[in-house]
């Protein structure tokens, strides 16, 4: 697939999370799920993420808040180490699911804090793998 939108996607999709993630997305699309990988990067990415009305900074916040709410832990991973590389510390991240286990319930912020420290475990062990 090539269009414009699908291009602007699938950078937007690398930068925020990762080219290694995405790369093995797409490589290890087959015929059944492919379309799905398209849908994403096109629409998700280049559609929406690709708006200029929020920051992709601004756009992590709100998806780990909305993730946490659906319980998608997989996801939430994912976002949580995307919203580190737009720029979200920590204590920004902490204060979302804190907002979380108001709105959505206590359950929700104790699963979405355990995914966010091995999130951040993962993130700090590829910074170090990268740094030797």
């Amino acid at each position: 697939m090539s269009n414009e939108k699908y291009e602007k996607g699938l950078a937007i999709r690398t930068q925020v999370l990762g080219e290694a993630y995405v790369n093995k997305s797409i490589e290890n699309a087959d015929d059944f799920n492919r379309p799905l990988q398209e849908l994403v990067t096109e629409y998700c990415w280049g559609h929406v993420w690709g708006r200029d009305g929020l920051s992709l900074k601004e756009r992590s916040m709100i998806n780990l808040a909305m993730i946490s709410a659906l319980n998608r832990p997989h996801e939430l991973k994912l976002h949580i180490r995307g919203a580190l590389r737009n720029g979200l510390s920590r204590e920004q991240i902490r204060e979302i699911l804190l907002q979380v286990g108001i709105y959505c319930g206590v359950p929700a912020a104790v699963d979405s804090f355990r995914i966010a420290r091995e999130a951040f475990a993962e993130a700090e062990a590829e910074e170090q793998g990268q740094q030797n």
